[in-house]
């Protein structure tokens, strides 16, 4: 056997999301590269790791116990790094945090000096939808969760870090339309475009349309706040989107705010963790870190 530590890692992303596109973006890889990889590492195996059945990938049972030895390989060389670490006197450990797609713009500005300061630090991100990161917490996969929807939950404590507003968005052409969504106007008007279920956006967007009367006849059904953007860009439609993910696009003009009544939305970005799992020294220095720099990383990156 000659498989390496990087084809590893890769071969576990993929069994992880079970999509090699997912896989490449998880890893700052291209596609092709993961597939290479995922084909030299099958190539050592008589027995099939997984199979393609028309686009969906399906681990079989080998490969399920080759991604457990996998992982197990991978947690010991994290070991030797954290021990390597100890020795310097320096904080180690991993830090897992699942986060809501469009907490991508904002959790990098709230790690970067936390690990440029700690470097024995290791951080696992997984970029689900608010459905998956409460399944997280609750099954104790991760150390923190970002969510910009309310905590309902009496098991969950959390910090509020910065403030989230969404509106109503179309391009410079579909804006000038002034959507009404109502019955009437239903075959002049552009769908609405949703995030799918499982999505705190589209909790949102569903509770204003819910409490401004709006029953929604032609919508669109997308899974992620990306493919959301460029479908209103494209002028497929409308969307409630958060500002955070589309400053860019409005300053240039791609995108438009739509004026509405009962809008913008303003809700608040969560650091989530359960009240009952004690934390690991990592786990409680990001918690202290946040706490100490959350008023300073808000006015350097995001009151602009």
């Amino acid at each position: 056997m000659n498989y390496t530590l990087n084809q590893l890692q890769i071969y576990l992303k993929v069994v992880q999301t079970l999509s090699i596109t997912k896989a490449s973006e998880e890893l700052n890889l291209t596609q092709p590269a993961v597939s290479i990889q995922i084909k030299n590492f099958q190539a050592q195996f008589e027995i099939p790791l997984i199979e393609i059945i028309g686009k969906k990938i399906y681990v079989t049972d080998f490969g399920m116990e080759i991604a457990k030895s996998a992982e197990g390989i991978i947690d010991q060389v994290y070991a030797i790094n954290f021990k390597t670490m100890a020795f310097k006197d320096q904080l180690l450990g991993r830090l897992k945090v699942s986060i809501v797609s469009t907490g991508k713009y904002v959790l990098p500005f709230f790690l970067t000096e936390f690990l440029n300061t700690n470097p024995g630090v290791e951080i696992s991100i997984d970029v689900t939808n608010r459905e998956k990161v409460i399944h997280n917490l609750e099954n104790n996969e991760v150390d923190f969760s970002l969510i910009s929807t309310d905590v309902n939950s009496p098991s969950f404590e959390y910090i509020d870090i910065l403030e989230n507003d969404l509106y109503l968005i179309g391009n410079a052409e579909t804006a000038k339309r002034n959507p009404t969504f109502s019955l009437r106007e239903f075959n002049n008007e552009l769908p609405l475009i949703f995030r799918e279920n499982g999505s705190g956006t589209r909790k949102i967007m569903e509770t204003y349309l819910k409490k401004q009367g709006i029953h929604i006849l032609k919508k669109i059904e997308l899974v992620s706040n990306e493919a959301v953007k460029q479908a209103i860009m494209a002028g497929l439609g409308y969307s409630i989107m958060p500002m955070i993910g589309i400053k860019n696009e409005l300053k240039s003009g791609q995108l438009v705010i739509i004026p509405r009544s009962g809008l913008p939305i303003s809700t608040t970005w969560k650091l989530i963790w359960h009240k009952e799992k004690k934390p690991s020294p990592v786990a409680k220095a990001f918690m202290d870190y946040i706490i100490a720099k959350k008023d300073e990383i808000r006015k350097n990156h995001f009151n602009k």
